[in-house]
């Protein structure tokens, strides 16, 4: 009855679906990227996991962005807001927080929608 898509890692799947709700995260696919660039390729992730069960970035009711630094949360904004663009009935409720992350990544985000 859980629907899980397998990830990269070992321990853990990118994605799990459970009757009308997706939970999904990733990073950026490439660390060599600045924070602008690391949070278009994560969302870029998020949008392709979250259509793989059947959602999509217009179903996110719930977002954690996790960066490693929090002064670059204001670019991860812009990047963000321009995503999810303009129409607020689309825009889910987010937190953020500033956390050490693994090696050279800047981001993480962890998001839950509804599907169907």
């Amino acid at each position: 009855m859980i629907e899980r898509i397998r990830g990269l890692y070992q321990g853990r799947n990118k994605s799990s679906a459970y009757k009308d709700l997706v939970w999904t995260v990733a990073t950026s696919s490439n660390t060599a990227l600045d924070i602008l660039g690391q949070t278009e390729l994560t969302l870029q992730t998020i949008e392709k996991n979250l259509q793989e069960l059947g959602s999509d970035k217009t179903k996110i009711v719930s977002a954690q962005v996790y960066i490693a630094n929090m002064a670059d949360k204001p670019l991860m904004d812009k990047v963000w807001c321009q995503w999810l663009g303009e129409h607020h009935e689309d825009w889910p409720q987010r937190a953020c927080l500033g956390v050490a992350l693994e090696g050279d990544v800047l981001i993480e985000v962890s998001v839950t929608a509804v599907r169907g």
